[in-house]
Formats: C-alpha cells, structure tokens, sequence
C-alpha cells in the first residue's frame, strides 16, 4: 500500500502504461504493414516493429535501475550513511552554491579516496541532484548501480572482492 501513496511510483507506472499502450499500437499498425506484401510497406514494419523492442528495453532497464537504486539506499539508510544534504539554503529553498560545491566536493573526494565503492558513487550521484545536473546524477547512480552489482554477484559467488568494499567504513 507504500507504494501507492508515493507520486513518483504512481507517474512512473502510468507513464509505462502509457509507453506499453504505444507500444501495442506501434506493432498493430507495422503488422498492418507487413501483411500488405508491399516491399516498401513491409520494409517500413519491419522498421516499425522495432520501435516497441526499444520501448520495452528502456521500460526495463529504467525499473531495474530504481530497483537498484532502491536496495543502495535501504542499505545506505540501515547503516547511517544515506546522503543528506544540509547547509545554507535560498529563499526558493534550494541549497545555495556554495552549500553544493561543498557536498559534491566531500563526496569527490571519498570517489577518488576508493573509486570502486559504490558507495561513494551514490553520494556523488546526489551531490550532482543536489546541484540539479541530472544528467549527472543518472550517469553517477548508474556507475554506483553496476558497481553494487558486481559486489553482489562478486559476493555470491565467493571471490572475495566485494566484501572489502562491504566492510570498508566510512
């Protein structure tokens, strides 16, 4: 029920809805297409038909990464490192630039302390949401996401490389 009450869960699910709804028309119509026999109507199906593979592998990778993303910060969150940004704020709310500069300049320097710890990876990712440069953000949260990963499967399967990046404290 958690989940429901969130905005952000319900707009992500209706925006997917949304995309599997094109999706579907898409491949109607480049069916459409390809039945007619037509070289040029069926080249552009097939063509069409691509589209909705796309959509789908976004939707996926998208969920997948929240879900990831999500797990950092249950764990970030049970050991008392969630990242929270305090400092001088402007009238609209929004941290000041020298209150960023100072986050994203800690969480810099854990990432070049140990640039294999996802954990550093996480902060940077929201000291740069902290600054508002999503792109950013994503890019660092999706590095910090393919490093738990390889620490989770590393783990499991026992080479030991992971779990001095578990034990390491911050």
């Amino acid at each position: 029920m958690g989940l429901l009450r969130n905005k952000g869960f319900v707009a992500a699910v209706a925006l997917c809805a949304v995309v599997a709804l094109y999706g579907g028309l898409v491949a109607s119509q480049a069916i459409v297409f390809i039945r007619t026999g037509e070289p040029v109507a069926v080249a552009l199906g097939a063509a069409l038909l691509v589209m909705p593979f796309i959509g789908a592998w976004w939707m996926i990778s998208e969920w997948r990464l929240a879900a990831t993303v999500q797990r950092m910060a249950n764990i970030l969150e049970s050991q008392g490192q969630l990242p929270i940004h305090d400092g001088e704020r402007d009238d609209a709310g929004r941290l000041t630039t020298a209150a960023q500069e100072a986050i994203f300049e800690t969480a810099r320097r854990d990432v070049e302390t140990d640039p294999d710890r996802w954990q550093g990876w996480f902060h940077v990712g929201f000291a740069y949401d902290a600054a508002r440069d999503r792109t950013m953000a994503r890019r660092s949260l999706r590095h910090a996401a393919t490093l738990f990963r390889t620490q989770r499967r590393d783990d499991k399967h026992g080479t030991g490389q992971g779990a001095a990046v578990t034990n390491t404290a911050d």
